[in-house]
């Protein structure tokens, strides 16, 4: 029976509002009144209709100003599709498509607007420790992850071994019944999970025994995966299809691997560059030197020159990080720290003097604040 209670109060809208307006009102009340959205309010399917009712005439130009001059008398008659249906309307059906589907959006927010069908797997996030070598060079390993699984028992299937499931006889197979109710602007058709299968579209009448008719299972195992060269901690490695295993039908979520690198005393990560420090003496940065380093290779050697000053960089080529991304790789940078030794007596300082007095001589090249003229000033 058509409404008779004032078609703006309904839509709680003043008689002044716009077009848009009435379609923001229409678009939050059937969210919030939707049979669906309120399986267990016997009232909603009557409220949902009245403000369907109200929208249909108010959106049209003809029929609100009709019911502005008239009120319901004005319209009477109108409502329910035909020539003097809104906007030409034959039924809510058209409506929801032209409104909502039409303009790209949901009604629902892709969220409780009807049957949604199997759940997806869900996705899992796990952490993995590497060292920083290994977060150089890449590496193999496992970790370990507690997820749903498919039944190792019935194959997920949920039925007992040596039995099958059986097609659902009331939503033959499908995992919904649809239900035709009548509304004031004619027949919508709504989706809902079968109650004879719960939604999976078949009945199991042997259940197995590991899973109870579940299909799965809540297991913990390990998990093979690749961490790639270059990784930097707090990055996250994707196994696809790795995740909870989904409902019958559905896809199984992803796993995601959040990896830390421990730190190492003997290396820091500068982008894709590796630092590293190589210690020697005032005497070795006179005369020259070969120091050994360590690289992610392995130890290697590398010459120091004559003079070789504090701080100096010494670059070895892509001994460093590859791009995680494939394309570009970094250097190892070998630091110069020249340790000066503390003169501790006189006689020291005296015995050294001529050497200072050398070394002055030696530098006279404009550099007096570099290495030489430091040492030469640590004599004095």
């Amino acid at each position: 029976m058509p409404t008779t209670r004032d078609y703006y109060e309904i839509l709680g809208v003043g008689r002044d509002a716009s077009e848009k307006d009435l379609k923001s009102a229409f678009r939050r009340l059937a969210r919030e009144l939707h049979p669906d959205v309120n399986p267990d309010d016997p009232t909603a399917e009557a409220r949902f209709k009245e403000v369907a009712e109200a929208y249909e005439v108010l959106s049209n130009p003809e029929q609100r100003a009709r019911y502005d001059r008239f009120g319901h008398d004005g319209v009477r008659g109108a409502s329910g599709g035909g020539p003097g249906g809104a906007q030409g309307f034959g039924s809510f059906q058209d409506i929801f498509e032209a409104f909502f589907n039409g303009g790209g959006g949901d009604m629902f927010g892709g969220a409780g607007g009807g049957f949604q069908g199997p759940a997806a797997g869900d996705d899992i996030l796990v952490g993995a420790t590497i060292s920083f070598v290994d977060s150089a060079k890449g590496i193999e390993t496992e970790v370990s992850v507690e997820r749903i699984e498919d039944c190792e028992g019935c194959g997920g299937t949920g039925a007992a071994p040596g039995s099958n499931p059986t097609t659902c006889s009331t939503c033959q197979g499908h995992g919904q019944v649809r239900q035709v109710m009548n509304t004031a602007l004619g027949q919508m058709v709504r989706a809902r999970p079968c109650p004879q299968c719960n939604g999976k579209g078949l009945n199991i009448t042997d259940p197995c025994t590991d899973c109870k008719a579940h299909g799965r299972v809540r297991k913990r195992g390990k998990v093979p995966v690749r961490i790639p060269a270059g990784i930097a901690s707090g990055q996250r490695v994707r196994l696809p299809g790795r995740g909870g295993a989904g409902e019958m039908g559905a896809p199984a979520g992803d796993l995601y691997v959040e990896v830390k690198v421990t730190p190492d005393a003997r290396f820091i990560r500068d982008d894709l560059d590796i630092i590293t420090e190589a210690r020697i003496g005032a005497t070795e940065a006179m005369t020259g030197t070969v120091v050994t380093v360590p690289t992610i290779e392995g130890e290697r050697e590398v010459d120091l020159r004559a003079g070789v000053q504090p701080g100096e960089q010494i670059r070895l080529k892509g001994l460093g990080f590859p791009n995680v991304q494939g394309r570009g790789h970094g250097d190892q940078v070998v630091l110069v720290d020249v340790r000066i030794p503390r003169i501790t007596s006189d006689e020291g300082r005296e015995a050294l003097r001529p050497l200072s007095e050398h070394l002055a001589e030696a530098g006279d090249d404009g550099d007096d604040e570099g290495f030489f003229g430091r040492l030469r000033h640590a004599f004095r």
